[in-house]
């Protein structure tokens, strides 16, 4: 899937991540704040990138500022921000439903 327009999914709230995406210059770019970044950031950026995999997503600018958030919500802010950035409103493969 190819990121066509900045998009974001989620919040700045205690358990929740804010996620950003912006078209990418060929790569993957990963940029992560986080206060608990050095306990949990290797997971964090092995869910963010597992889902991106997973869409197929390998051309993007993507900012997590994460707030303690679960690996599900990571994963679901990270589909929203994809979804919302290529305009796909209806028929969302959410979740378990992406391979």
């Amino acid at each position: 899937m190819e990121i066509l327009k900045p998009a974001m999914a989620g919040t700045l709230e205690s358990s929740d991540a804010q996620v950003t995406v912006e078209p990418g210059d060929g790569k993957i770019d990963f940029i992560l704040e986080s206060a608990v970044i050095h306990q949990y950031g290797n997971q964090i950026r092995r869910v963010v990138m597992e889902t991106l995999e997973r869409l197929e997503v390998n051309n993007v600018r993507i900012t997590v500022v994460d707030k303690g958030a679960l690996d599900c919500t990571l994963k679901a802010r990270v589909e929203g921000a994809v979804y919302r950035s290529v305009d796909q409103m209806e028929n969302l493969p959410w979740g378990g439903a992406i391979k």
